[in-house]
């Protein structure tokens, strides 16, 4: 009740209103830290659990009792479709008390924007892209639009901790706090954070300030889980379905998918109908795939079409379309999606969610799962797992269900060890310096090269980067036009880099295809990748499209809908899989113990894997003969691990054991013919990891791996650098090697 008295009585009022018996455990731990320190806040609790709110009850009743002079608060959040709700859910509470809230993001109106830069105030809600976009566009309106900032509110926190979009926040975040003489507090916002007290170092980076990270007792939530498995075409691994109400979950469908029905697409059709459902999809190119799938269904079964979709490259009408519908109580309609609606936006009563084969991280099944269990309904996740029925003749690693066991991993890992992926915080990121220069520049126009430096080296999450490093940077973008020199010696951009910065697609870091706008009619449908030529078909928006004219110049398409069925493609989109969630599969494969959410067909095919194991021998021997000089390697290894040692067998090993072909199906297994027995293999591989190694020897001569957006524009040293000592795992890789010496 402390904390209560202390709100503002607009605050207590919306709480009587919403009929809030008590606060809760994270609005208490909020209030405390926010009302009773000067710290940085970080709060992590489970999904709708009220931390926007927890946040924002107490900055709003400080800001009731000493309005600042300028924008008071900035809510930093990664989607466009969660500022839009939060926006929404912010409003009422704001109006009683006439603070202002703002959203700043490339679908807001301009008259909307210009009203805040005449009047700044309020709470202002942004991507870190249209904040990188201000910096450089609005740079002399910084002091009087942030002069009395006072908090940085940083949503879904964990999103932003896996690469350089991250990076680009906290950047941003320190060079807009420079700009306008403040030192904001900074308050992380997450539901799924592997590493609370590396989280909290990392958001109070260059703050001089601590960060407070209540601990949160969280009640034990009970899940609904299911697992089932089925094969793309023939017999299943077992005959009949399971009877599942002896989870007390799941209920036998009421409606029948299309005869000969993609089996697995099926079932979801089948259990979708009538409720309010996400199917998660792991790329956009089978998010279109699902759902053109399932509304062929609809019109074979002669149904209204109940599916929606909604990826990134989707326009903002079709994606806004598809979140209003599914806030509508009455609309029970199914929506097809990517990590698009993973994070935060409130989507009101889901009742489930489907999966189709494993997520790459437990933070993302966690995010995904937590998207049903609002509304006091208990969270609700469906895996549909998916393969090809393997060959009579496929060799032994083609036989594992790989995305099974992988979808069981990550179920394990959270429920036995609460464990979610920390963050990667030890990277070069010479590509985010080259953008944060380019930026700088930008904005602020000609600076002396001691003048940059000490504007960009100085940013915190370049701690790693030398000045050395910085200077070969620096030159290559004077030869490369990048950047020019003035008569006094000054740096400024130059005409290549001009053409880069001029550019909307500058402020983002985060990769990003040649994209075309495809249009029918007066309507957007979205963007697409590489467009086939004028009478083609493509994919998009759930619906089938014929090409009739193709405008490379404006990077138009021009289309006609029509029925069938053709497969989509927007670039590729490869997952990032931790060392912890490949060791806990080896266990699957190896321990006898069930699992009560899987069902019949999931547990016949586990049972099928299990026995193909022990008999293989891969649970406790990595390396398995395939018969004559075929062998396969089983490292149990996180993707930068394995590519490590996948790059150290090549560069080190391979000339002295005689290996050839390899064939990588990566993180899981290497397959390669070699000439020397196993006990070699160990031995030598023993010997060489004992060896100093340069991480740069693991970089093939010619080889330039562009990795991030901008690498491109960097000098090849620096890529290479990049690569070998921020990306490649060279540590976990010779930690698995020193655990295989006792084996043979």
């Amino acid at each position: 009740m402390n904390i209560f008295n202390r709100y503002a009585p607009f605050v207590q009022d919306f709480i009587y209103q919403n009929n809030w018996e008590a606060l809760r455990a994270i609005q208490v731990a909020a209030g405390d830290a926010i009302f009773n320190t000067d710290d940085n806040v970080l709060l992590s609790a489970s999904t709708a659990s009220g931390k926007t709110e927890a946040a924002f009850f107490p900055i709003l009743t400080l800001f009731s009792e000493d309005m600042p002079s300028s924008v008071g608060a900035v809510y930093i959040g990664p989607l466009k479709a969660l500022i839009n709700d939060q926006f929404m859910r912010l409003n009422d509470l704001c109006d009683e008390a006439d603070i202002p809230v703002w959203h700043w993001h490339g679908d807001v109106s301009q008259s909307h924007k210009n009203k805040l830069l005449k009047h700044p105030s309020g709470i202002l809600q942004i991507t870190p892209e249209s904040l990188e976009a201000m910096l450089i566009h609005k740079h002399a309106a910084i002091s009087k639009l942030f002069g009395d900032l006072r908090f940085i509110v940083i949503d879904e926190v964990h999103s932003l901790m896996r690469g350089d979009r991250g990076g680009q926040t906290l950047c941003l975040i320190e060079r807009l706090s420079k700009l306008a003489g403040v030192n904001p507090r900074r308050i992380g916002l997450s539901a799924t954070i592997g590493d609370l007290e590396t989280t909290g170092e990392f958001l109070s980076s260059g703050t001089g300030r601590k960060t407070v990270i209540p601990k949160i007792e969280n009640k034990g939530i009970k899940w609904r889980l299911s697992m089932e498995h089925f094969y793309v075409q023939g017999a299943q691994s077992a005959d009949s379905s399971k009877d599942i109400s002896a989870l007390g979950v799941l209920e036998e469908p009421t409606d029948q998918a299309p005869v000969n029905a993609d089996p697995g697409i099926g079932y979801i059709f089948e259990r979708t109908r009538g409720k309010k459902c996400l199917i998660f999809v792991n790329s956009r190119e089978e998010c279109e795939a699902v759902t053109t799938t399932l509304r062929q269904y609809c019109e074979a079964k002669h149904e209204h079409d109940r599916f929606l979709i909604h990826h990134g490259n989707l326009s903002a009408s079709y994606r806004e379309t598809a979140e209003a519908v599914m806030k509508d109580e009455d609309a029970f309609m199914t929506t097809v999606t990517t990590a698009t609606l993973e994070l935060g936006i409130d989507i009101g009563r889901l009742e489930r969610a489907f999966q189709i084969d494993a997520p790459f991280t437990v933070s993302s099944f966690l995010q995904r799962m937590g998207r049903t269990g609002r509304r006091d309904l208990p969270p609700e996740m469906w895996f549909v797992m998916r393969e090809e029925q393997p060959e009579s003749r496929a060799m032994l690693p083609e036989t594992i269900p790989w995305t099974l066991i992988q979808g069981i991993a990550l179920v394990q890992l959270y429920l036995e060890e609460r464990w979610v992926e920390p963050p990667k915080l030890d990277r070069l990121p010479f590509s985010l310096l080259y953008h944060q220069t380019m930026s700088t520049l930008a904005s602020c126009g000609e600076m002396t090269p001691a003048q940059l430096a000490s504007r960009v080296l100085t940013l915190s999450y370049f701690h790693r980067i030398s000045e050395d490093d910085y200077k070969v940077l620096l030159r290559h973008m004077l030869e490369t036009d990048h950047i020019q020199r003035t008569e006094n010696g000054g740096l400024i951009t130059g005409l290549a880099g001009e053409r880069i910065t001029n550019s909307f697609k500058f402020y983002a870091v985060f990769q990003e295809n040649e994209e075309y706008t495809v249009r029918w009619g007066s309507q957007e449908l979205g963007t697409i990748v590489k467009p086939p030529p004028a009478g083609e078909k493509i994919a998009l928006a759930g619906h089938v499209w014929v090409v009739e004219e193709v405008d490379h110049k404006r990077h138009l398409v021009y289309c006609e809908q029509i029925k069938g069925k053709v497969p989509a493609y927007f670039g590729e989109c490869p997952g990032d899989i931790n060392t912890k969630i490949l060791e806990r599969m080896r266990e699957v494969l190896g321990e006898t113990k069930s699992y009560p959410y899987l069902m019949k067909n999931a547990v016949s095919r586990l049972e099928h894997a299990r026995h193909t194991a022990k008999n293989s021998h891969i649970y406790d021997d990595p390396l398995i003969s395939l018969g004559g000089d075929m062998w396969c390697l089983f490292p149990w290894l996180g993707s930068y691990a394995f590519l490590a040692l996948e790059r150290f067998i090549k560069v080190k090993c391979a000339p002295v054991l005689k290996i050839s072909g390899m064939n990588s199906s990566r993180p899981y297994f290497i397959q390669f013919t070699m000439k020397a027995d196993r006990e070699t293999f160990f031995s030598v591989m023993s010997e060489m990891e004992k060896e100093p190694l340069d991480p740069m020897e693991l970089v093939y001569p010619r080889e330039v791996p562009l990795f991030e957006k901008y690498d491109e524009f960097l000098p090849v040293s620096l890529v290479k650098k990049g690569f070998a000592y921020g990306i490649l795992d060279i540590d976990g890789m010779k930690a698995r090697i020193r655990s295989w010496k006792n084996i043979v």
